[in-house]
């Protein structure tokens, strides 16, 4: 069985190498982000058919089983088959000393299986000596959290894929709600392909009809609404989401705030303020999407700004019961409250 060593390669190329039927004999995948993990262990899956799966196909859970079981289960000869894939699941809870025992499989892998090893949800590897082993012989793979600014681009080359297109306010509204969580996404999207033709248009109205997200009442329109330092409609949409908090998270909503205001922070102590500069500085695409900004600058000075910072990282500490005893959307009243109010008692420079 063919294979080429390499170290950290991109998801889709990883992709792409499994299913040409050339994979390397030995992978160890991790992160935080179980997704991908999950999703390349169906693609090694379907490297052996389903009716050899009962003789070819090993699921082992590794916290349960030793090294050497593993071991001896790799060095089996597959039964009336070229290939035998061997899947150990959940090996970060398995010690490092023992998960260091299947170094020496791996550094003489055997031709006729494909050794997978996950450890979901972890930054780090276990076991050097395996780290070692792996990378010299087979596919050492990080699945990494998606940040902000990727979810978005994520879920727009998502829609794109599946022949739709979205307005800048229903990608907001879809990356408030679904965050940077994977699984959530590709449902969510899921649901919008099966609702619309191909060639449609995902707006606000499509999103709160098919997913149940308001277009009126979100974080996006809570943006818009202190950009324009609009108090009514601040205190409207922040009741509305005290009256629904398993749909609207404090968390989320103090994310998106850090957000806007940290790339309002950008955008006002960036040198050059040329449209292409801003935008390119902000990570957008559009001039609409940066006229937000340009509107918030009216209103907040760079000194603002940064009490306002200030204020949702003391909002941040607070939730966390460090300081205060106040509800969660007490705690996001007051900060509203202190962002429609702010002086900016710093001297700006913008």
């Amino acid at each position: 069985m063919a294979s080429t060593a390499t170290s950290q390669p991109d998801y889709s190329a990883l992709v792409k190498t499994i299913q040409s039927g050339k994979p390397a004999p030995v992978y160890l995948l991790y992160g935080e982000e179980g997704y991908f993990i999950d999703c390349l262990v169906k693609e090694f899956e379907n490297l052996i058919p389903e009716a050899d799966r009962d003789f070819n196909l090993y699921n082992i859970y590794g916290p349960e089983s030793s090294s050497q079981e593993i071991i001896e289960a790799c060095r089996r000869y597959p039964i009336m088959s070229d290939r035998q894939v061997v899947i150990v699941r959940e090996a970060q809870a398995v010690n490092a000393n023992e998960i260091n025992k299947l170094a020496p499989y791996a550094g003489r892998p055997t031709d006729t299986t494909v050794l997978v090893i996950t450890m979901r949800g972890t930054r780090e590897t276990k076991g050097k000596d395996l780290v070692a082993a792996v990378k010299k012989n087979g596919v050492l793979f990080e699945s990494k959290k998606l940040n902000d600014r990727e979810s978005a681009s994520y879920i727009t080359q998502m829609i794109k894929a599946k022949q739709l297109h979205i307005e800048a306010k229903g990608l907001s509204m879809l990356r408030d709600y679904v965050g940077n969580d994977l699984s959530r996404i590709h449902n969510e999207v899921d649901k919008l392909t099966v609702a619309l033709p191909a060639g449609a248009t995902i707006t606000p109205e499509v999103i709160e009809k098919n997913i149940g997200i308001s277009k009126d009442y979100n974080n996006f329109e809570l943006i818009d609404a202190l950009v324009e330092r609009d108090v009514a409609k601040s205190l409207n949409i922040i009741s509305f989401f005290a009256a629904d908090p398993k749909n609207n998270p404090t968390t989320v909503t103090v994310s998106a705030l850090f957000n806007f205001f940290a790339n309002l922070m950008i955008f006002q102590f960036n040198p050059d303020k040329s449209a292409d500069s801003q935008k390119r500085a902000l990570g957008l695409k559009s001039d609409w999407q940066l006229k937000k900004y340009v509107a918030a600058a009216r209103n907040y000075n760079a000194s603002m700004t940064i009490e306002i910072i200030s204020a949702l990282r003391e909002m941040d500490t607070k939730s966390k019961g460090i300081g205060s005893r106040m509800g969660q959307y007490d705690l996001l009243r007051d900060l509203i409250f202190r962002i429609l109010s702010v002086r900016g008692t710093l001297t700006s420079h913008v």
